[in-house]
């Protein structure tokens, strides 16, 4: 599968972006997608997921609250509703897509990756 993630930008703080993560492929709806992010000098984390065996859902404490993953089948695309944006969550997000019928939080957990698209947001 490939992915496709748009919707970054400059947005100052306490706004909301919408990110998308557009996916090819016939079976999008049996791949979890993931959304992770990487900020200037740290580490890739993991944002949020959304699972297609149960449906769930998970978020990183972080972004809990402010952040919601949702998904349309029928449109192969995956969205990140952000709200309430903090300086600290300026980072290049990446979204990422995996099979298995359960994954987890890490991004070893996840097979295929997009490119990023780059969030900033000013105080």
């Amino acid at each position: 599968v490939q992915l496709q993630a748009s919707g970054g930008g400059l947005v100052q703080a306490g706004g909301s972006l919408k990110l998308s993560c557009a996916a090819s492929g016939r079976t999008f709806s049996r791949y979890s997608i993931g959304w992770f992010r990487r900020a200037p000098g740290k580490e890739r984390e993991f944002v949020a997921v959304t699972r297609w065996s149960d449906y769930t859902t998970s978020y990183a404490d972080s972004v809990k609250g402010r952040f919601t993953i949702s998904r349309d089948n029928a449109k192969n695309t995956v969205y990140l509703q952000m709200n309430s944006l903090k300086p600290e969550d300026t980072a290049v997000y990446y979204c990422a897509a995996d099979g298995r019928f359960w994954v987890g939080l890490t991004h070893d957990d996840y097979e295929y990756w997009g490119q990023g698209t780059q969030v900033t947001v000013s105080s």
